[in-house]
């Protein structure tokens, strides 16, 4: 395809708002264009979002002039990968087709408007906002949690605004757009279901693939189409007038993909060819060959007839435009999730069906790819023309997504059943449709027919039939949002589910992160501060998440290091329970991993890619072997492919570091098991729970827990020594704890943008030390490097007056 990416300009057309033509990249968007020009102010920073609504209320049109010189070829197609989203395309002042929706592309017939020289495309985007708003007053009010017309749209819903993101409703280009000349035919589609034979268990070793083929023909001559993988060839003749055909590949004991952690990502080349006579097209991409599953009853998931215990991280667009996604962005966001030991993402519905790199770079590292299906958190309407759209946008992706490996479940929706069910929507919907024909009948139907390989889910939560309470935690798939929003986080406890695929805690983003966003005051109640908080109510709850477990904060700097350090022990006390209900529990799906600007929200990742406390701990509690202490038992949790053994050492301490008691034992855990080792009452139980705590250790790993809540602690004055140490790389800095120093953890990023840490929230027993590689380019003051606040533990914090 010959890109068509050069030369654009972009005009406002409608609402009073007149800009000269400026210059615009393709694949872009109107927003950051307009910045680009220096029309706009960055509408990431301060509370600049809330004075460019007007963008998303304004008509657009992009205008190209490009030079075309006849070829040989017979027929020449505007290829258009993704429009968002109302878009009227014209070349040549001839009309192409209009387009309403940003999930698919589209494809137009050209060659006979083209001129030889210079020929003039433009694109016009009406408003989303106009065009949703228009849907929503001819097929009638629809609930969901946001007032946004986002239902009535097939547009990435959290572009109208979410609890942790900005409104920046976007118009344009989106994704690559260009021209495609062929002649007698080409591959219009192609579909490849790669599997293993379903006896393998019992000793085959066949891989499987089927591949349907369909064909744009201008004639009716004789077409071959020859499909090779893992040195396999077959061929099938289409007679004259046919479209479609499916070829059948079996490969002997192919190399296996599996899921990281559990073996190698094997992949294969599979290449199509369409020969009539001569090489018309060709297709070629890289497949896996792996068998998936899921025991609904249990929902428990299996590749390759290995059960596999997801740790998981819901995944949202990584930045509102997604055209500064790149690359290299998408890889540092799959080595933070690997490096937190994360097997799973979930591409949550509310944002998008993401870019072949994303996929291409789960298949390759192993990542398990969760896929939504876009629809979230509202009732959607099954009217044309969006009954129409959703179907097309299905299709195509169903289709685009068939060749990865890494691709291992579809999902209906998010919280769609469950709001029906629990939110008091089945009244205000007043007999109207809110989606059930997409969940239960048209994607399944689709999924059926297009991708029966892999398994499907009507919605998250669901408990398996639409007769059953959605968010039973006896059943299927729960979301747990009664902690943070209600609920002390130790509530987790009192849930013995199957599954949860949403469950977080919020905190502030990285203190850099935050400053850069923020040009004023930063407290956690300035004006600017509150405008990059979107919750309902969110600092509030970021107080009363504290209550009873840590100190109120003195000052900022207190409270960005609490509440950060809150979020880590929520989701770590979480995860722990569920890992140690195994093998009642056979996953979890924290949200979030990332975020899409700066703000304080539930990820792990902020906004700018810096990892916050809630990323090591992740990191520790998703590590393949687990040590946990749950209520009078040592848990150990072996998710390897190997046995764990060793001594297991328990130890019952003062603060001050006196052994009070101890005993060790040697112990076996089988590969993927989990063994639980109940303590003895001279370790389970405190003589002075205020100023003693547990550790148990094994092969490297520790856990610790005290006795009481931080709080009720009779934590000492931290005492420490400190050393520098310059390296090629940045710093190294050392502790040693002459006190117990609790969650100690080192922020440098408060001196130096660009510096990072390898270790955070270490707790210390006088006479221990921990070691910190700073990574930095720039240079730092070793005394303020270790000294608060960018050195801090909770042993440090005043308690508040009162």
């Amino acid at each position: 395809m010959r890109p068509l990416h050069e030369g654009w300009t972009l005009t406002a057309v409608s609402g009073g708002t007149r800009f000269q033509a400026v210059p615009a990249n393709v694949p872009g968007c109107v927003h950051t264009d307009l910045l680009a020009a220096r029309l706009i102010d960055d509408p990431y920073l301060d509370d600049n979002e809330t004075r460019l609504s007007w963008i998303g209320r304004t008509d657009w049109r992009y205008d190209t002039v490009f030079r075309w010189d006849p070829d040989q070829q017979e027929h020449t197609d505007l290829v258009c990968a993704g429009l968002d989203t109302v878009a009227t395309v014209t070349l040549n002042g001839t009309l192409l087709g209009r387009t309403a929706n940003q999930h698919r592309s589209y494809r137009f017939p050209v060659r006979h408007l083209l001129k030889a020289g210079e020929n003039t495309l433009s694109i016009r985007f009406d408003s989303a906002y106009g065009y949703a708003e228009a849907q929503r007053a001819a097929l009638g009010h629809r609930p969901g949690a946001y007032r946004e017309p986002y239902p009535f749209i097939r547009k990435s819903a959290c572009n109208f605004g979410w609890d942790w993101g900005p409104t920046v409703v976007t118009a344009g280009i989106w994704r690559p757009i260009g021209l495609e000349s062929w002649s007698a035919a080409r591959l219009a589609e192609v579909r490849p279901e790669a599997t293993l034979d379903p006896e393998r268990a019992a000793g085959s070793a066949d891989g499987l693939v089927k591949v349907a083929v369909r064909v744009q023909r201008a004639d009716e001559r004789p077409l071959t189409v020859t499909a090779t993988v893992a040195g396999q060839s077959v061929s099938a003749a289409l007679a004259p007038g046919a479209r479609t055909a499916e070829l059948a590949l079996r490969v002997a004991d192919p190399e296996l993909w599996w899921p990281r952690g559990l073996g190698e990502q094997r992949l294969h080349e599979l290449t199509v060819e369409l020969a009539g006579p001569g090489t018309l097209d060709r297709w070629s991409r890289e497949i896996g060959f792996r068998r998936v599953e899921l025991d609904t009853a249990a929902f428990a998931l299996s590749v390759n007839g290995r059960p596999v215990k997801v740790r998981g991280a819901n995944w949202i667009p990584d930045d509102c435009f997604p055209n500064r996604v790149t690359p290299d962005r998408l890889a540092q966001r799959f080595e933070q999730a690997a490096g937190a030991n994360i097997n799973l993402l979930r591409v949550w519905g509310g944002g998008l069906y993401e870019s072949e790199e994303f996929y291409r770079l789960a298949d390759a590292t192993g990542m398990l790819v969760w896929q939504d299906f876009l629809f979230a958190c509202a009732a959607y309407p099954e009217e044309e023309p969006l009954h129409s759209e959703v179907a097309a946008e299905a299709r195509e992706n169903i289709t685009r997504l068939a060749p990865h490996p890494s691709l291992v479940l579809w999902c209906g929706n998010n919280e769609n059943i469950e709001g029906r069910a629990d939110w008091g929507w089945t009244e205000e919907l007043a007999g109207r449709s809110w989606g059930a024909g997409y969940y239960y009948d048209l994607l399944p139907g689709l999924l059926a027919e297009l991708d029966p390989t892999r398994p499907y889910w009507p919605g998250s939560p669901y408990s398996g039939r639409p007769d059953l309470p959605p968010n039973d935690p006896a059943e299927g798939t729960i979301h747990i949002w009664d902690v943070w929003n209600r609920e002390d986080y130790t509530r987790y406890a009192e849930y013995h589910p199957r599954f949860v695929s949403e469950f977080g805690f919020q905190a502030p983003p990285a203190h850099s992160t935050l400053r850069r966003s923020v040009g004023g005051e930063l407290a956690a109640d300035a004006p600017m501060v509150l405008h990059h908080q979107k919750a309902i109510d969110g600092n509030a709850k970021l107080l009363l998440g504290l209550k009873g477990h840590l100190p109120l904060p003195n000052d900022y700097d207190d409270w960005h290091y609490l509440t950060q350090l809150n979020q880590a022990r929520a989701i770590a006390f979480g995860v722990e329970h569920f890992r140690s209900l195994a093998p009642l529990c056979r996953g979890t799906i924290v949200w979030q991993l990332n975020d899409c600007w700066p703000v304080t929200s539930w990820s792990a990742v902020d906004g700018d890619g810096r990892r916050k406390p809630l990323w090591y701990a992740l990191r520790r509690v998703y590590a393949d072997r687990l040590i946990t202490l749950q209520q009078g038992e040592a848990v150990l949790v072996n998710d390897s492919t190997e046995e764990w053994s060793g001594e297991l050492r328990l130890a019952r301490h003062r603060f001050d570091g006196e052994l009070l008691a101890g005993e060790s034992r040697t112990v076996a855990v089988p590969a993927g098991a989990t063994v639980r080792v109940e303590l003895p009452a001279e370790l389970a139980t405190a003589g002075q729970p205020g100023s003693e705590l547990l550790t148990a250790a094994l092969g490297g790993q520790r856990a610790v827990r005290l006795f009481t809540e931080d709080l009720a602690a009779e934590l000492p004055p931290a005492e420490f020594d400190s050393t520098v140490t310059r390296t090629a790389g940045g710093y190294q800095v050392t502790v040693t704890a002459h006190t117990l120093l609790r969650d100690l953890a080192l922020f440098p990023d408060r001196l130096a943008g660009d510096a990072a840490v390898d270790e955070m929230l270490v707790t210390l027993l006088p006479g221990e030390s921990a070691t910190f590689q700073v990574s930095t380019g720039s240079r730092l003051d070793p005394d303020e490097l270790v000294g608060a606040p960018v050195l801090r533990c909770v042993n440090q914090i005043r308690p508040t007056a009162g």
